[in-house]
């Protein structure tokens, strides 16, 4: 897909975890700051937020599935990888990160993510204790390692009622962050 943009095109992948409700807000403030946004979620971040409300917020249709019929013929996962700017997984869960990690591409937004030659950013939400545990550390090391920037964590009340590192960063943080490093690459 090889069509002039006027404005910078996000990919916000959305995942499942209670933090997914702050990817709504973040939907919201890049249209407000000029992005094109394009939602895909997966099917475990569905029980946490409708994809009707990433519409709305948007303006597109929300992409959930490799195998939904395209309404014009186009290879999506290739075509959002090459338009995307950046791509962003908000929230980032310890099962993406691990899937990424092992180069795991077993639905839409991880076909999309290795695809791409755009920035991508992960947001990480989860538990204190899954956040330290090894295998995830081990993880966001080696996604670091070859190039994907991580935005947070934040230390704080965390859903599961403890007070720990695993909370994500705030969205307009996220978005700063992101608007900051489109600005750099156009």
């Amino acid at each position: 897909m090889n069509k002039m943009k006027t404005s910078p095109c996000v990919v916000l992948g959305v995942t499942g975890s209670i933090a997914a409700f702050k990817a709504a807000h973040i939907t919201s403030l890049l249209r407000q700051k000029g992005a094109g946004v394009h939602v895909i979620m997966t099917r475990e971040a569905e029980a946490f937020v409708a994809p009707l409300t990433f519409q709305a917020l948007s303006g597109r249709k929300v992409l959930r599935s490799l195998f939904d019929p395209p309404e014009a013929w186009d290879i999506e996962h290739v075509s959002l990888a090459e338009q995307a700017d950046l791509v962003l997984i908000a929230p980032a869960t310890a099962n993406v990160i691990g899937k990424l990690a092992a180069g795991i591409c077993d639905d839409l937004l991880t076909c999309v993510v290795t695809a791409t030659r755009a920035p991508v950013f992960l947001a990480p939400a989860m538990n204190d204790g899954m956040y330290a545990n090894t295998i995830v550390r081990d993880n966001i090391a080696r996604l670091k390692r070859t190039g994907f920037e991580f935005l947070g964590p934040r230390s704080g009340r965390l859903a599961c009622g403890s007070v720990g590192e695993g909370r994500m960063s705030e969205p307009e943080d996220i978005v700063a962050a992101v608007l900051s490093r489109i600005g750099k690459k156009r």
